[in-house]
């Protein structure tokens, strides 16, 4: 069995399956990390050697500076793949294989697992419905499509995570006066039209080309709900025989194959609208999800998409043939919310069903777990109202992403 050297990119405090898995399937693992995060418990019996980024940003200089502390680590120490945990790594991830000609995503697929302007383009190039969209580099062009669609409109990021960066806007001068706001910053953003629907979400493994295991979940209130309006985060795994499941999955596959991805965790998101009932596009990562849907993905379905991905990328790498997991047919539920204790305490929360418990200050959060997701549903109602009662509290959206 060949030893393959892996650098993981980590620039929040998450991957330690995948470390873990990676080590123990013979590979020398390589942490490349920010150095606020030295102290954080990495799983340090598994990494043969931290690196440290003195900014975790992709600012042109500071990626210079990767580049070139990399250059001096390459000379006593050889690295076969590069792998990305997080969404803020993917650039950087791209950037080291180009420059050290490493096999893996390059620079221009990666641009479509992280820019929602380019996800929008090449989806909408590829037939795939998504929202109505215009980059506002242009200002006639920008005036047109406010006056030709219809309000509120979404002024967002092309490059942050999560919800980010957004502001919902109601008329033209009003969406004027956010795009003048931003200042030189402007290209980095995109407007798009804002319909109300129900959220899905796709958690998926790929494999030349094809998915190979897919979780489709609903999110029953979302993350720009929760963000924006100070709710509680909720969301929940459907069974395989719901309608809209198979639509999901046929979606999230030709969206894979128009975006390039051939090996890689996913989460994808979908909107089914309430105007029209059709499917749209929101966005992509080429990661596994955060904010705990991976724990919930884990307790439907029996797999953990760290330590699966980690099994993939080294078959992939040796080329050796890859087993998908087996999925368990139960369903799950996630809650999570902000709370006003630093410890919560969550001795009330007392169900079977509860499989997982936060752990993590100022936040309340379980997963429950049935072969009812009728059950799952009640179980989340309840424990929304309790939360809301007994612990919720609610924060500013912020500047930047916390993960």
């Amino acid at each position: 069995m060949s030893q393959l050297a892996f650098l993981c990119i980590a620039t929040f405090h998450k991957g330690q399956e995948f470390m873990r898995t990676c080590k123990a399937l013979g590979n020398t693992v390589y942490l490349l990390t920010d150095h606020k995060l030295a102290n954080a418990e990495w799983p340090l019996d598994c990494i043969e050697d931290v690196f440290y980024l003195s900014s975790p940003s992709n600012a042109p200089h500071d990626l210079e500076q990767m580049l070139t502390g990399l250059a001096h680590v390459m000379r006593s120490r050889r690295i076969d793949r590069v792998v990305a945990l997080d969404d803020f790594d993917v650039e950087k991830a791209a950037l080291i294989r180009e420059t050290f000609r490493i096999d893996g995503m390059g620079q221009t697929t990666a641009r479509y697992f992280r820019d929602k302007l380019a996800m929008r383009i090449r989806a909408a190039e590829a037939g795939i419905r998504v929202p109505a969209f215009s980059p506002i580099f242009h200002n006639d062009t920008v005036t047109h499509f406010l006056q030709t669609t219809e309000a509120p409109w979404l002024v967002k990021p092309r490059s942050e995570a999560s919800t980010t960066g957004i502001r919902k806007v109601y008329s033209l001068d009003e969406a004027w006066q956010v795009i003048d706001s931003l200042g030189d910053s402007r290209h980095e953003y995109l407007i798009e039209c804002f319909k109300p629907g129900r959220v899905y979400h796709a958690d998926a493994l790929s494999l030349d080309g094809k998915a190979v295991f897919t979780r489709v979940s609903q999110y029953l209130a979302t993350p720009m709900e929760v963000a924006h309006g100070g709710g509680v985060f909720r969301t929940g795994t459907l069974p395989n025989d719901m309608p809209e499941v198979a639509a999901i999955q046929q979606l999230n596959n030709e969206v894979l194959q128009a975006f390039g991805m051939r090996h890689s965790a996913s989460h994808s998101e979908y909107i089914l609208g309430d105007h029209d009932g059709q499917l749209y596009f929101l966005e992509t990562a080429c990661r596994v999800g955060g904010a705990f849907i991976a724990e919930m993905v884990e307790a439907a379905s029996g797999v953990n998409l760290w330590r699966e991905w980690a099994k993939l990328e080294t078959a992939v790498a040796r080329k050796e043939h890859y087993v998908p997991p087996a999925d368990s047919p139960h369903q799950a539920g996630l809650i999570v919310s902000l709370a006003r204790q630093q410890w919560p305490d969550m001795s009330l929360f007392a169900d079977e069903e509860i499989c997982w418990r936060i752990n993590k200050e100022y936040h309340i959060g379980l997963i429950v777990r049935s072969s009812d997701r009728t059950r799952v549903l009640t179980l989340l109602d309840e424990y929304m109202n309790r939360i809301y009662e007994d612990f919720h509290t609610s924060a500013p959206v912020p500047n930047k992403v916390i993960n």
